[in-house]
């Protein structure tokens, strides 16, 4: 047996081989997870593990993934975790699961258990002439023991789906018609759409319920305290009453005073409360100091299809469907919310669109829920596109600064880095109160939850913050700032995006002072030869050699990062033209996550998480100004489009001997970096505060 500290968490909250694993239904064994699929693939690499480790094929396998009623509770799919700690533990389960069957199938066929076979489920001696199953054996097997086995004991395959590109399970689906949750139906169930401002914290100064009521269209309103939801038989009918409902209604204007300011002025100009995170070593002497402020604003999560979730009261349970990444911290704050028993509440995650962080669609789930129990009846809750770009929290805007000392040869003997951010971790259950919009507006309104931080080393503001080259001293304060002007919690790399783009564009800078390369500067400083090795060949594949001069309008740049320090290494170099605006041309991104499960999986991952960052560094920006958020469409919060998408290579350095490291939110600050530092290279100016948008390079160009 191995010790407990090797046991992976989630088999030590939910030790019984029941929880995760059972025979059936028909020639197919189901095996259970927390984790989610998000669009990440997650539930396309359980699988393969799953096959390996019971030596099925992926027809024989049935997932249950985020059902607070079957799965384990394994937190929330968030952090690049999914493999790294959900696989871990489905490899153990299903290692002690195959110690069990293959000791009573060798029993029942009078052979050694080394001497078995196993194709599809079926054991067999050496010659084939015995053979029984899973499905005859699973009368004789008691589930409900203590996992022991550990995941040296796994027998794979005889052609292992772990390392190869297996198609995505999921995609069948989706692609018709029946794989989200926005196209889940209810009998009988009933429309819901909301009625708030333009800021969570505006308030109405009247509600004209008669008014209201007597819409075409609207059957019913559910009105507590600011709470306030149109229910309707005809979704149709019901959009159509939105707009006639919303000009009978008055918000209060926001009396905000930071308004229009650029996020250094506004970050550094709010109460915060400073710690040092981290200090290490000692500076050298006779250093020459460089400094450099960087910025990143506050940003939407921007899903393509708005927050949604059905509930239905009816029966012993309240069952609630939702794309959420939690569903059991999910079903907690609903039922805490509703003054019910969690044992009462049902959450069972459904695909949304798809969203790295915390989005709507907790909050979409507390209005059905709420509605759903006012009116006695099943209903869907469909946020529209204003109340996803203004009710759902933000990603937390970012200051970042640098300061360096070089030495006569070039090295830093220096680091010192301060950081001004929010909370990047606000989600239901982290923390006291309740993190859902509609219980901070129902009479009485239950509180929200006080501001606090991931603390090191998991980060939130922080992440990343501790830069991964090799210095003589190195210190890092966090001024977190308890207030925000806007709603704040996680989005997809927390505050690794911010700080990897400060650093690595600031070694592009320390390099420019030093008169020296930057990959050659990165390499000086850099001892990880896992990091060495994706640098390297990001550079070899972009051709860094023949780099040109800056100042052309074309420019090439380079970045390196290992998110969180302990995940996947990634190393990014972009190709950009600069005219009106920044037009990336080529990407090329090397990735190191150990033992990978779907090669092509990780790819997507790579690709998804460089490009919804090119959108961040050279696009997106919330604004909001006393009447509430004004980025509440398209037009003023626009998104990389398809006819901006780069040319894109991706190499991946398979290490199947390694453990697997998480990799989804590994492109993200290295991306970042890598353009910056190539539109610096193209108009031999730095651009430090994002986003890398057309006018924010006119203003620089003529400041220049």
């Amino acid at each position: 047996m191995s010790s407990t500290l090797s046991t992976p968490p989630a088999i030590q909250a939910h030790p019984r081989l029941g929880q995760w694993l059972r025979i059936g239904p028909g020639r197919q064994l189901t095996v259970f997870t927390g984790k989610v699929e998000l669009g990440q693939g997650i539930e396309t690499a359980l699988v393969q593990i799953a096959c390996d480790g019971l030596g099925l094929t992926p027809a024989q396998v049935v997932l249950v993934a985020g059902h607070t009623d079957r799965s384990p509770d394994e937190g929330y799919t968030a952090g690049s975790l999914s493999v790294q700690y959900g696989g871990a533990a489905l490899r153990w389960a299903c290692a002690h699961a195959w110690s069990v069957f293959v000791a009573l199938a060798a029993r029942r066929l009078d052979v050694s258990p080394s001497d078995l076979q196993v194709d599809a489920g079926c054991f067999s001696d050496a010659g084939g002439k015995r053979r029984t199953d899973y499905w005859e054996l699973a009368a004789e097997i008691d589930l409900d023991v203590a996992i022991v086995s550990a995941p040296a004991s796994i027998r794979h395959a005889p052609e292992p789906y772990v390392g190869r590109s297996l198609p995505r399970v999921d995609l069948r689906a989706k692609l018709t018609g029946s794989g989200y949750l926005q196209d889940l139906v209810i009998p009988g169930m009933q429309h819901v759409r909301m009625l708030r401002g333009r800021h969570p914290s505006q308030r109405l100064a009247a509600v004209p319920l008669a008014e209201l009521r007597a819409l075409p269209g609207v059957s019913q309103v559910v009105q507590s305290g600011r709470f306030l939801a149109l229910v309707g038989p005809h979704e149709g009918a019901l959009v159509r009453a939105l707009p006639k409902a919303r000009k009978l209604l008055d918000f209060d204007a926001m009396p905000d005073p930071h308004a229009g300011q650029d996020t250094v002025t506004l970050l550094q100009g709010l109460p915060a409360s400073t710690r040092r995170v981290h200090e290490g070593g000692t500076p050298g002497t006779g250093l020459q100091a460089y400094s450099a402020t960087y910025s990143r604003p506050y940003l939407a999560h921007a899903s393509i299809g708005p927050a949604c979730a059905l509930a239905d009261p009816r029966g012993t349970q309240l069952r609630v469907w939702s794309h959420t990444q939690g569903v059991y911290p999910l079903r907690d704050q609903i039922a805490a919310a509703l003054g019910r028993e969690a044992a009462t509440v049902e959450v069972i995650h459904a695909p949304g669109a798809g969203c790295y962080g915390h989005n709507g669609a907790d909050d979409a789930a507390f209005d059905a829920a709420f509605v759903a129990t006012r009116i006695g009846q099943p209903v869907r809750v469909q946020w529209m596109r204003e109340d996803e770009m203004s009710m759902s929290p933000f990603g937390s805007a970012s200051v970042v600064q640098l300061t360096a000392g070089l030495d006569d040869a070039g090295r830093i003997g220096g680091w010192a880095m301060s950081l001004w951010s929010h909370t990047h971790m606000n989600r239901p259950g982290w923390g006291d109160g309740i993190n859902l919009l509609g219980a901070w507006e129902i009479d009485p309104p239950l509180p929200r939850p006080t501001p606090r931080d991931l603390p090191l080393p998991m980060g939130g503001g922080d992440r990343n913050a501790i830069a991964l080259y090799d210095l003589p001293h190195q210190q890092v304060d966090y001024h977190f700032i308890p207030d925000s002007p806007v709603r704040v919690s996680a989005l997809r790399s927390l505050g690794s995006y911010a700080n990897l783009y400060a650093i690595e564009s600031f070694m592009d800078e320390l390099a420019q002072w030093a008169g020296c390369d930057p990959v050659e500067f990165r390499l000086r400083h850099l001892g990880d030869p896992r990091a060495r090795a994706v640098l390297e060949a990001a550079a070899e594949m972009a051709g860094w050699r023949r780099r040109g001069e800056s100042g052309s309008g074309s420019g090439l740049g380079i970045a390196v990062g290992r998110y969180k320090n302990q995940a996947a290494y990634c190393a990014i170099a972009m190709q950009v033209s600069v005219e009106e605006k920044v037009r990336v041309e080529k990407a090329w991104a090397v990735v190191d996550a150990g033992a990978v499960v779907n090669p092509d999986g990780l790819v997507n991952q790579i690709e998804g998480g460089l490009l919804q960052s090119l959108s961040w560094t050279l696009k997106e920006s919330v604004t909001w100004d006393r009447s509430g958020i004004t980025s509440g469409d398209w037009e003023h919060y626009p998104i990389l489009g398809f006819d901006e998408i780069p040319e894109i290579a991706v190499r991946v350095i398979e290490r199947p001997g390694e453990p697997s490291l998480g990799a989804g939110e590994a492109a993200a600050g290295p991306a970042a970096a890598a353009v910056a530092s190539a539109v610096a290279h193209a108009l031999d100016l730095r651009a430090r505060q994002l986003p890398l948008s057309a006018e924010r390079l006119a203003q620089l160009i003529n400041a220049g």
